[in-house]
């Protein structure tokens, strides 16, 4: 019996360090890129076998030292990964502790699972922390209709119900300006752009995503979806915002140069991995939702909330419009290898959709 638990942890420890490997392999295939999602899951594997080593026997000491040095070495990598979305990394996103109440946007992004007939915990969330913005996602027709008591607190809407996963619907307390519902890559894939109007009369862009997760399909489509809007962003000149389930982990390879194309701040980076995904399961969770912005904008809150009944937690973000903060805050860059690179993405999702 001990000699089979001992064979176990070494078998354990080789497939932890093999999907280390295999997601260091520049592929989009479904079944390679879905390693990027679990590394604290696949750190912690690999922690808890390396502990164990020295009381698991070898043929040779030089194989129990080889093991051990695999071992530490896929650790690190993994911990290289999600480093900076832990506390010990710094910010990059400022943060303020107050705000004027006409620069303040108070948005709350939830996944509401398309099978998903409960909608009161829902209503009762929207209820409780009273955003200005609401993004939701995988919203059919019978989400369309149970969320219709939205109406009267928020009298701008985008309401966009698909049957197939990926409609989205939109409530805002500010003016919408040219709202649009666009299909960027894929034809059964929707996204939302607006501009709003603050209070405080200053303009602003929101764009809404929910491109396709890697376990349905490859990642060419998903990633040209983010890389397009990060284009977009990067030529506006009016401070934008962008969120969604991006059913993407936060240090993933697509989101680092989504952000060095659009020169948009994550929150997460020096706050924590506040994931999202999956509600159901305490040990294999991932941060799939977010929201990045501009560095006129500063973070007064960011918190993943309460179940929904939904296979996402919902994620709530609170933003000061603070154009003073552009001097200070330090935005990604792309370079030339990252524009190229963004372009190289772009077309291989087109052709992808495209067959």
């Amino acid at each position: 019996m001990v000699w089979m638990v001992r064979w176990l942890l070494v078998a354990l420890g080789v497939a932890a360090i093999a999907v280390t490997v295999l997601a260091l392999v520049p592929s989009n295939e479904r079944w390679i890129r879905i390693w990027d999602f679990p590394r604290v899951q696949i750190g912690a594997c690999l922690t808890g076998v390396l502990l164990l080593v020295p009381f698991i026997a070898f043929p040779r000491r030089r194989l129990k030292r080889a093991f051990a040095a695999l071992l530490a070495a896929a650790l690190a990598w993994q911990v290289f990964n999600i480093w900076n979305y832990t506390p010990l990394a710094a910010p990059q996103a400022e943060a303020a502790a107050d705000c004027p109440a006409n620069s303040r946007i108070d948005i709350l992004i939830a996944n509401v699972l398309v099978d998903n007939r409960e909608s009161a915990p829902l209503l009762a969330l929207v209820d409780d922390v009273d955003p200005d913005l609401i993004l939701l996602v995988e919203t059919d027709s019978w989400w369309d209709t149970q969320m219709k008591p939205l109406g009267d607190a928020y009298p701008h809407a985008i309401l966009h119900p698909r049957e197939n996963s990926y409609g989205m619907h939109l409530f805002s307390r500010f003016e919408l300006i040219d709202p649009l519902v666009r299909y960027l890559i894929e034809e059964s894939v929707p996204s939302i752009k607006t501009g709003l109007l603050l209070p405080s009369g200053a303009r602003i862009n929101l764009y809404g995503l929910h491109p396709k997760p890697p376990p349905l399909s490859d990642t060419e489509e998903r990633d040209a979806e983010l890389l397009v809007v990060g284009k977009e962003v990067s030529d506006e000149t009016v401070p934008s915002i962008v969120a969604g389930d991006l059913n993407d982990v936060a240090w993933s390879q697509t989101n680092s140069l989504f952000q060095e194309i659009s020169g948009l701040l994550d929150p997460r980076i020096g706050r924590g991995l506040y994931p999202t995904f999956v509600a159901m399961s305490p040990l294999l969770r991932w941060p799939l939702d977010h929201v990045f912005f501009e560095e006129s904008f500063v973070l007064l809150e960011l918190a993943v909330l309460d179940d929904i009944q939904s296979d996402h937690f919902p994620l709530f973000v609170a933003l000061c419009h603070d154009p003073g903060a552009a001097a200070t805050q330090r935005k990604p860059k792309a370079g030339p290898a990252d524009r190229k690179a963004a372009e190289e993405a772009i077309e291989e999702g087109r052709e992808a959709a495209s067959d």
